[in-house]
């Protein structure tokens, strides 16, 4: 090789691009932010909340790397992907393709399982089909998504210059249940649920959430002609509430329209019921809740497959049995086959379960459905599709991994990270947890605050340096909460008997009340079975989980939080104008935008072009409403303030409004002082969500708040603002129940309970209650094992 190949230093010009490079990085709150990060490196990035943290890594990085990658495909496969627009940076040198391991929750689609969503059912299916005794078909005939079909007619046989018609019949089979059409669960709708009966539809007798007499359904009604509107519906003759209730699509003409008209039910079944209950609004999930009674199918008990694909088994089981295994013992089951004939695909089987248990989450069945994994178990099953690839020199892109791990797994998912390094990946990881900064070969530190006291680099380096930073997280990496040295007493107790809900063993448990009680285990131990099925639903139980909140871009924490009514109230007082008019969705909006604030070019399938509205300059209002002030503030400068700031604006002076500043005070109260009141709801990540619902509820007259896994996405420094808010709520006579993991909260719980001792059918057990003093001092479960070694005992 020549010196011209190799350059003056000896090293090959290809192996010089060894850093990714950002220059001028300003996405949301980031200031011109430049940085470099080693390839074939572990890149952890650090801050507090709302940073800027995900803004790079995911928002700019892993952005503009996926964005650059669609656009070598044609325009014709553009036109079937979702655009996405350049992010705001000067530069970015260096890219690979990168995978994104986020932790959006999986499909909500309701056929959608674990099988299904990581390709192990479609290997089972193959296998069944090829070693299935009786044979019954092809591997659709295991599949509960594949109906069966049969069709007959004449068909077109031309055999030289002759055609004839000849009778052909066809037979697809497959594996669909038809009772419950692969569901697994049949509905039973209530018809008292669906309308009063002392009313006409007139007057409002439909009680289905969307059905307004003002609207198109109204409209409908009257003019069907099969029942009279004015008339109460117990008046109805049978015929006429058949027709209101059951009759199927029916092709009318209303006002001179043609549309189809489709019974009360069969609507139902239609618009909400082929929908996970979950997914749906929380409006319209109670009403479901309320008058749909879901049970498991009679035809296949609830494991979607027709009798034919039951009865096809291998060394004694069927596809619907091993679906429902607990995951580890499904992979010592497909390890105790010997076939020789389909040794590749029970190698690839083999292959995939054993990822599952190294992940952690081998106490899964592949029958569970996809909608009920929480956040971590659904960033885990995506990243088992990655373990064992042969693709190198990419980036993976994790956010937060160990969200939802106990301890004892967080060391599994560290060894699972550095892996896919040393196979010369770039790994960048948003996280928190100090067990994982540890092991980075790099840390970059965002911050100092949060909103727009964040956005810059506070520190780049190992973890040493870190560590004698004086960061916010350098100053609090090595903080451990101690046990109380004295804990408070229960004033009573919350009773479960006989709690079996998924691998629950019969439970008998006394949660404490008036205290702060932690309930605790591995994952997969029965943590979220306890709680969400024996507790959640009684009275004055408040829930706060970390489930999207329903909203649009348009949403903010002011509509989402009520506290915006209280402002547009007092603007129109000072000013002797309409509320509305300080509304972006209503009066007060911008003609040219319609209060969005950008205006959106949509080229095709080229990136959707959003640029800022020149008219209101992004302030999404009118200039008239702009001229209106409370407190020396226009509308739109309040929106923009953060919650901190607002709190003081709204306490005192000519801006003073009680309702807006305990809003804020609240909202303050739970760490999200650095948000602006008019952030987008959209771009809250899963602790933020859960932060905001816990504002709202302390406004709420429940007794019981049961949080689940609260310092999801907080920084160290914000653990301990929860534990003080934790203890004001148990202090202002409120019983506070957490499911969590993170070592400080069980130190500063006044009782624990401990589930385990393992995950799936080797969990489902009480294996400690008591005082995290006791579970210390015991040494007899993981959790303790951990706990006490965080303490330092």
């Amino acid at each position: 090789m020549t010196t011209d190949e190799t350059g003056t230093s000896g090293v090959h010009p290809a192996d010089r691009h060894d850093l990714i490079r950002v220059q001028g990085a300003r996405e949301n709150n980031l200031k011109d932010v430049d940085v470099a990060i080693p390839k074939r490196r572990l890149t952890v990035f650090t801050g507090v909340s709302g940073s800027g943290k995900s803004s790079l890594v995911f928002g700019t990085i892993a952005a503009e790397s996926q964005r650059m990658i669609n656009e070598t495909y044609s325009a014709f496969v553009q036109g079937f992907m979702p655009s996405l627009n350049r992010p705001e940076v000067d530069v970015l040198e260096g890219l690979t393709t990168a995978i994104v391991v986020d932790q959006e929750r999986m499909g909500a689609n309701p056929r959608s399982t674990v099988g299904t969503a990581t390709d192990a059912n479609a290997m089972l299916r193959i296998l069944f089909s090829r070693l299935g005794d009786p044979h019954v078909g092809p591997p659709s005939a295991y599949s509960f998504n594949t109906p069966s079909v049969r069709a007959s007619g004449a068909i077109t046989v031309e055999r030289g210059k002759q055609a004839k018609a000849e009778k052909a019949t066809f037979t697809r089979l497959g594996g669909m249940c038809p009772g419950c059409e692969g569901m697994g669960v049949v509905s039973d709708i209530d018809p008292a649920a669906l309308y009063d009966p002392d009313r006409s539809i007139d007057e409002g007798a439909i009680l289905v959430p969307g059905y307004s007499m003002e609207g198109w359904y109204g409209r409908i009604y009257r003019g069907c002609g099969w029942f009279d509107t004015t008339k109460a519906i117990r008046d109805f003759t049978a015929q006429e509430l058949d027709d209101l209730l059951h009759r199927e699509a029916t092709k009318i003409k209303v006002d001179g329209i043609n549309i189809t008209y489709l019974g009360l039910i069969p609507q139902i079944q239609k618009s909400h019921l082929s929908k996970d209950v979950e997914s749906l609004q929380p409006h319209i999930r109670r009403f479901v809740e309320r008058a749909v009674r879901f049970t498991a199918c009679p035809d296949c008990e609830g494991t979607r497959l027709t009798a034919e694909a039951r009865a096809s088994k291998i060394a004694g089981r069927s596809i619907a049995d091993v679906c429902a295994m607990q995951i580890s013992d499904l992979a010592a089951w497909v390890r105790d086959l010997d076939e020789p004939s389909v040794a590749p695909l029970l190698a690839g089987i083999q292959h995939l379960l054993d990822a599952f248990v190294r992940i952690g989450l081998g106490y899964l069945s592949l029958d569970r459905p996809a909608g009920t994994l929480s956040g971590g178990e659904a960033q885990r099953t995506k990243l088992i599709r990655h373990l064992g690839s042969a693709l190198t020199d990419v980036t993976y892109v994790f956010d937060e991994p160990t969200i939802g791990m106990h301890p004892h797994d967080i060391e599994r998912m560290n060894a699972l990270l550095l892996q896919l390094r040393d196979k010369g990946n770039t790994v960048l990881v948003v996280e928190h947890k100090p067990e994982t900064i540890a092991i980075a070969d790099h840390v970059v530190d965002l911050g100092p605050g949060a909103g727009t006291s964040g956005g810059t680099i506070c520190f780049e380096g190992d973890l040493d340096g870190l560590r004698a930073s004086d960061t916010v997280t350098g100053r609090h990496l090595d903080d451990r909460a101690a046990l109380k040295p004295q804990v408070r007493a229960a004033t009573g107790v919350l009773e479960v008997r006989g709690a079996s809900t998924h691998n629950l063993q019969d439970v008998d448990v006394d949660l404490p009340l008036g205290v702060l009680c932690v309930v605790t285990g591995v994952a997969g131990s029965g943590k979220s079975s306890l709680i969400h099925g024996s507790v959640v639903g009684r009275d004055g139980v408040v829930v706060l989980d970390q489930s999207p909140i329903k909203g649009s871009r348009r949403s903010n924490p002011a509509t989402y939080t009520g506290l915006l009514d209280a402002v547009r109230k007092a603007f129109a007082k000072a000013n002797g104008v309409k509320p509305g008019l300080f509304s972006a969705n209503s009066e007060g909006a911008c003609p040219a935008c319609n209060g969005a604030g950008v205006i959106y070019t949509d080229l095709g399938v080229m990136a959707t072009v959003e640029s800022t509205c020149e008219a209101c300059e992004g302030r999404r209002f009118q200039p008239a409403v702009l001229g209106y002030t409370l407190g020396g503030r226009n509308i739109a400068e309040v929106l923009a303030m953060p919650v901190s700031e607002a709190e003081a604006y709204f306490a005192e002076g000519e801006a003073r409004t009680p309702a807006a500043h305990q809003v804020s005070r609240r909202l303050a109260e739970v760490g999200l002082g650095y948000l602006t009141l008019g952030q987008p709801l959209t771009t809250l990540s899963g602790g933020e969500r859960q932060r905001l619902k816990l504002a709202i509820a302390m406004a709420e007259p429940g007794q019981v708040y049961v949080l689940d896994e609260p310092t999801t996405g907080l920084h160290l420094a914000d653990v301990e603002q929860l534990l003080g808010l934790l203890d004001r709520l148990v202090d202002d006579g409120r019983s506070v129940l957490v499911i969590e993991h993170h070592q400080a909260v069980m130190a500063h719980a006044d009782w624990i309970v401990d589930l385990g001792p393992g995950a799936g059918h080797d969990g489902g057990r009480i294996v400690f209650e008591g005082t995290p003093s006791d579970l210390v001092a015991s040494r007899g479960t993981l959790t303790a094992e951990h706990l006490a070694a965080y303490v330092g005992a």
